[in-house]
């Protein structure tokens, strides 16, 4: 035989390939043989309209005719009946031994229509036509069944290599080959997860052929609100510099029961846990500013108050200590997602997909995921919004768009089910001094110094008359000038200052605010203009004139270098004496930039070693008798 006898079927061979690999025992956990204990019996509406017609026309016939029959069913008391009834149903007419048969089958299963169905499905040859290729079948399977993903054809043409090489060493009894389309369908007949799991690996597995559970059910706003990121195919402009800015990262927040977007933050740094404080912030406060926006709204952004339970997945900004940290402190119950399952928080996921239906993909700028849709289209030219009126825009979108339309099922709409949750069982109202606490607890931590003129961070100078106080009143070392921190990380306007001697933080504004600058300038847009303004600043130095003022510069301290050195020391040292005071009796300065000599000949003064001995002397003393005089009069 060329072949062993232990590879009987192709199941049985890929089982023993799985119980050797230790990928096998964590696929087991995931794939398991179908419960046929939980299979129910087939019904009649599973078969095709012909075969349910005629088994209904069967059924008419043996209930008539058990109905009329007297005696026994034999063939004298049943043929009567068939030829009185039978033209009445579209069957033809059948023997009074097949009548017998079909009332012996529907006795039997217990009156079960499904008994008189034509067994025709059943027909047909189920035996393999070749069984002397098993074992090249297999090996032919195990190509197929690997990570480099083959296609049918390379797996067919190791199959037939195969038998080629083995046939040569055979006189008589050669193995056959199936054809292609037998070795195709064949393959097809695999356990689907199985080919899956070796060609593409779990995690694609798990995703095409796991089940998957319904998300937890909520029965009050904000008792869950998910979150997650998504930078978008978008390039815009800066609004002074009009420059493209790159690709925008958006977070979102998504309160499950009612499906309204309760926050966002959108910034051109990656995601980081300055990102996830400054959307949950903005979830939290009341939404009464979009009214200072310059747009028109029809509806009012009505979501605001802290959540119950915010659901995120593995990302590394969500594991920061810091989000734990906050969360705990501010009462929020952080749920994390399993690894590599983002369906367990859909809602923020398809939120993603309707703000790039919605208004991303109308906006000049799009960038194209996949970059064979591009053509010629170059957003970095073809970008025409700037960053502050896309910021707009988007308000608009969530406000009168999102949160006032039906969803995909018409089954709620987000606006009006928020507002009978609130009338209903209203979450946790949040007074000013609250938000102003929660802002602290999700700040962004930095360690900043406490000087005279207040405390500076990015640029930017805080200070006010309590901190002046608190100055005055408490002595401060190197050490305990630095104090601990708290950035709104949405609202640079104001920070907040934590003071041991009081036990507790104080508000401090930013003492210089030209134009109200700082009013809702959030962290990343003010880091983001002190970017610009220094590469704007160094695009309009002339670098060439810089090079060439610097190297004359350095010209002329050489030069006066080797001037000095021809001049001896002492001499140096001699004419030096009275340095100072020959360049003030001069008037040297930087309108007169002329040399101590040029100044006293013009001046017919000598220049000498001794001053005082070819100073007029009677005049000086005239002087200074008048200056006395003027002195005595003042008295």
């Amino acid at each position: 035989m060329p072949f062993d006898d232990e590879f009987e079927s192709i199941t049985d061979d890929i089982q023993a390939e799985y119980n050797c690999s230790s990928e096998a025992k964590l696929a087991r956990k995931q794939y398991l043989p179908l419960d046929l204990t939980a299979v129910y019996e087939r019904d009649l509406s599973s078969f095709s309209d012909e075969q349910k017609s005629k088994a209904l026309e069967r059924y008419k016939l043996i209930s008539v005719v058990a109905k009329e029959i007297t005696g026994g069913w034999t063939p004298k008391n049943i043929d009567p009946l068939i030829d009185k009834y039978s033209a009445q149903f579209s069957i033809n007419r059948p023997s009074y031994k097949t009548v017998i048969r079909w009332y012996k089958s529907f006795c039997e299963s217990d009156g079960n229509i499904v008994s008189l169905v034509e067994h025709h499905y059943k027909k047909g040859n189920r035996t393999k036509r070749i069984i002397d290729d098993e074992a090249f079948f297999v090996e032919a399977t195990e190509r197929f069944l690997d990570a480099k993903r083959p296609s049918y054809s390379q797996a067919y043409q190791f199959y037939m290599d195969r038998i080629e090489i083995e046939n040569s060493n055979i006189i008589s009894g050669k193995i056959s080959i199936v054809s292609y389309q037998a070795f195709k369908e064949r393959l097809k007949k695999l356990p689907p997860y199985e080919v899956a799991l070796k060609r593409f690996g779990q995690n694609y597995a798990n995703k095409l052929f796991n089940y998957y559970q319904s998300s937890v059910l909520t029965t009050r706003i904000l008792e869950r609100v998910e979150i997650d990121h998504t930078p978008l195919d978008l390039i815009l402009l800066d609004d002074d510099l009009l420059i493209p800015l790159g690709r925008a990262y958006l977070t979102l927040l998504v309160d499950v029961f009612s499906g309204c977007i309760i926050g966002f933050h959108l910034g051109f740094n990656p995601p980081s846990y300055i990102s996830v404080a400054k959307a949950t912030i903005h979830s939290i406060k009341s939404k009464e500013y979009v009214h200072d926006l310059n747009i028109g709204l029809t509806n009012d952004w009505l979501c605001h108050g802290k959540m119950e339970t915010l659901v995120v997945d593995n990302g590394a900004e969500f594991w920061s200590k810091s989000l734990d940290q906050a969360c705990m402190e501010a009462g929020v119950n952080v749920e994390y997602c399993k690894v590599g399952q983002p369906w367990e928080k859909p809602r923020v996921e398809r939120k993603f997909l309707e703000v790039i239906q919605g208004i991303v993909g109308w906006v000049p700028g799009k960038t194209f995921s996949n970059i064979l849709e591009k053509d010629r289209y170059d957003p970095q030219k073809d970008a025409v919004m700037r960053f502050s009126v896309f910021v707009e825009e988007l308000h608009r979108w969530i406000i009168d768009v999102h949160n006032a339309s039906p969803n995909s099922r018409f089954t709620k709409i987000p606006n009006y089910h928020w507002k009978k949750s609130e009338e209903t069982l209203p979450p946790v109202a949040l007074s000013d001094r609250d938000e102003k606490q929660f802002r602290i607890i999700m700040g962004v931590l930095h360690k900043g110094v406490v000087t005279t003129k207040g405390i500076k961070y990015k640029h930017l100078m805080y200070d006010n008359v309590a901190l002046e106080q608190y100055r005055k009143q408490y002595p401060q070392t190197k050490e305990s000038r630095k104090k601990t921190i708290k950035i709104d990380p949405d609202n640079l306007s104001s920070i907040f200052v934590y003071l041991e001697e009081i036990g507790g933080y104080i508000e401090i504004p930013c003492n210089y605010d030209p134009l109200g600058y700082t009013k809702n300038l959030s962290l990343s847009e003010h880091v983001r203009i002190i970017k610009i303004h220094r590469e704007f600043i160094k695009g309009q130095v002339d670098a060439l004139s810089l090079a060439k003022a610097r190297q004359a510069l350095h010209e002329r301290i050489k030069s006066e270098q080797e001037h000095l050195s021809l001049i001896s020391v002492e001499g140096r040292a001699k004419k030096a004496k009275h340095g100072k005071k020959m360049a003030a009796l001069a008037g040297l300065s930087n309108e007169q930039p002329k040399s101590i000599q040029n100044a006293l000949e013009s001046k017919k003064m000598p220049l000498d070693d001794n001053l005082d001995e070819h100073t007029p002397v009677d005049n000086l003393k005239s002087l200074w008798n008048k200056r006395k005089a003027i002195k005595r009069s003042k008295r």
